[in-house]
């Protein structure tokens, strides 16, 4: 159901550091950043295992309400993606990025964003082809 945890920080390379010298302990390496100007947003850090990163800080030059909390949810296609952005909005969500890929973090990576009624980041993304 998750695919992945995001948090604010308020120092990206002091957290970054931290986050790669502590998870490393668990078996956790850095698997990749994005800066601000691939999402348009901040720059992000994605730590996790066997390549896959489920665990990411980063900055965010949008202020939400009192979110700093981003939590993606697993969709199993591109059609549910779509489903959860438009029921979100339907139940009072705000849009915060459209169904689409975003290339910047993989090829086929799928995602839609809307911001919950406290402001944090809620997601759905399929990682399939097409």
């Amino acid at each position: 159901m998750i695919d992945h945890v995001g948090l604010q920080v308020s120092g990206y390379e002091r957290s970054r550091e931290f986050y790669r010298k502590v998870l490393a302990t668990l078996g956790g390496e850095l698997v990749m950043e994005v800066t601000a100007e691939q999402t348009g947003d901040g720059s992000h850090a994605g730590f996790g295992m066997a390549g896959r990163p489920t665990f990411w800080i980063g900055t965010s030059q949008i202020t939400h309400a009192s979110g700093a909390v981003h939590v993606a949810f697993t969709a199993p296609d591109r059609a549910a993606v779509m489903a959860f952005h438009r029921t979100a909005l339907e139940a009072g969500a705000t849009d915060n990025g459209a169904p689409g890929l975003r290339p910047h973090y993989h090829e086929h990576y799928y995602g839609a964003f809307v911001l919950d009624p406290d402001g944090h980041n809620i997601e759905a993304v399929c990682h399939l082809p097409g």
